[in-house]
């Protein structure tokens, strides 16, 4: 069942074109990954289909729902967005932080509720962070921080999460942590995601569909599998790509003779 519809969005700024017609279907429960060089448009896309950023042209629903006639509570209520690089402020608790994912749900002058606290106790035990409930956010690892704000979105109950590059800055372990908390929550839980990644193969491994923008343009969707072994990926880039199979998961690679040789030809 489709969840998330996206029609001939675009947005353009001081005469720049950030992304231009993109139409997507995404279903329910299911974890699509856009893709795409520096500058492509994958920010500006998925900023969009959260409600963060309003599009020059087009819409994006989600259940049945236009995003950008949603007032702020309402639409928190239905997609959950965690950007790039997210503000943690110092001196709260990781419990009072997570907490205030409920706020599109008790209000923002109101104090939890016995509910509320049930639902952020329930999201802090799942993502394994009891024992730094009481912690100061600032003071926890990268890993662990990320995890802190992964739960805060996950605490406003939403159908739908909205990730731009959720593995920045981790090391390899605490970005496979990462990811698979997110298939734990989408296969547990029902949750439908919608991400950004740089890292081509753990977006092949972890994402049900890809999403490939080029310059603004979509110019490939599909099951990652198809879409990592596409011609356009390999043009979107400007280098030779390669998937090898490793114990059953796709590794993309660049191959760089093949780069050296298209480089030499044309001079």
């Amino acid at each position: 069942m489709t969840l998330i519809e996206v029609d001939e969005l675009s947005l353009t700024i001081d005469s720049h074109d950030l992304i231009k017609g993109v139409s997507l279907r995404i279903e329910r429960s299911e974890w699509m990954t856009v893709v795409g060089p520096n500058g492509a448009g994958k920010t500006t896309l998925v900023e969009c289909v959260s409600g963060v950023r309003r599009a020059s042209s087009g819409v994006v629903r989600i259940d049945g729902h236009d995003v950008s006639r949603l007032n702020e509570r309402d639409r928190a209520r239905l997609v959950a967005f965690v950007p790039q690089h997210p503000v943690v402020p110092g001196g709260m608790s990781v419990s009072d932080y997570v907490g205030l994912g409920r706020t599109a749900h008790h209000g923002v002058l109101r104090a939890l509720s016995y509910a509320d606290r049930l639902a952020v106790d329930d999201v802090i035990e799942r993502l394994a962070l009891g024992p730094y409930a009481r912690r100061d956010v600032v003071t926890l690892s990268g890993g662990e921080r990320q995890r802190v704000v992964l739960a805060r979105a996950l605490a406003q109950a939403t159908p739908v999460i909205v990730l731009d590059e959720p593995t920045t800055g981790l090391d390899l372990r605490h970005q496979f942590d990462c990811l698979n908390l997110l298939r734990r929550e989408i296969r547990e839980n029902d949750l439908t995601v919608v991400a950004t990644l740089h890292d081509l193969t753990l977006a092949g491994q972890f994402a049900d569909r890809l999403a490939l923008l080029n310059a603004g343009n979509l110019i490939a969707q599909g099951p990652s599998s198809k879409v990592v072994r596409s011609r356009e990926l390999s043009d979107a880039y400007e280098m030779q790509l390669r998937v090898i199979d490793v114990d059953g998961a796709d590794v993309v690679v660049p191959s760089q003779r093949a780069v050296d040789v298209d480089r030499l030809s044309d001079e």
